[in-house]
């Protein structure tokens, strides 16, 4: 009987000692996921920025034109627009999808913009400069998840 004892308690030291390892592994894969969706996203501005800038603005339709070349809008990188010029009216996509911010668990982003102060947590939203995560958290590293 004092042997069980013994080994009961050994096993609850044990998994005591188990449940904070699994709950930083558990936050470093949701960073990870976090770090990967950030950099499609930005991926994805990047190229819209070089499509606009190689045709010099003018195969974007008007009423997404910007005066910086980033998107006007997050949802135009996934929904897609037809270039002007294009005969076959097939669209073009920077994106399949909005990915979800594995910190708060929607495609909800914090837009910056280019004409942004770096240090303000408000934006203009006149383009699609960068996103940032709505999550005020902070990481097994210390920073805020908002400032990455």
């Amino acid at each position: 009987m004092l042997e069980m004892i013994i080994t009961l308690a050994i096993l609850a030291v044990l998994t005591s000692a188990a449940l904070p390892l699994a709950r930083t592994a558990a936050r470093s894969r949701q960073e990870t996921e976090l770090r990967r969706a950030l950099r499609e996203i930005r991926f994805a501005i990047d190229r819209y920025k070089e499509f606009n800038d190689q045709s010099g603005g003018q195969r974007v339709p008007a009423e997404l034109r910007t005066t910086s070349g980033y998107p006007k809008r997050l949802e135009v990188l996934y929904e897609g627009f037809v270039p002007a010029g294009n005969v076959d009216g097939k669209k073009i996509f920077f994106l399949r999808r909005l990915p979800k911010d594995p910190m708060t668990g929607k495609a909800d982003w914090q837009i910056r913009t280019s004409t942004d102060d770096p240090d303000s947590a408000l934006s203009t939203g006149d383009d699609v400069f960068d996103v940032r995560s709505r999550s005020t958290a902070v990481a097994l590293d210390g920073t805020r998840y908002d400032e990455w």
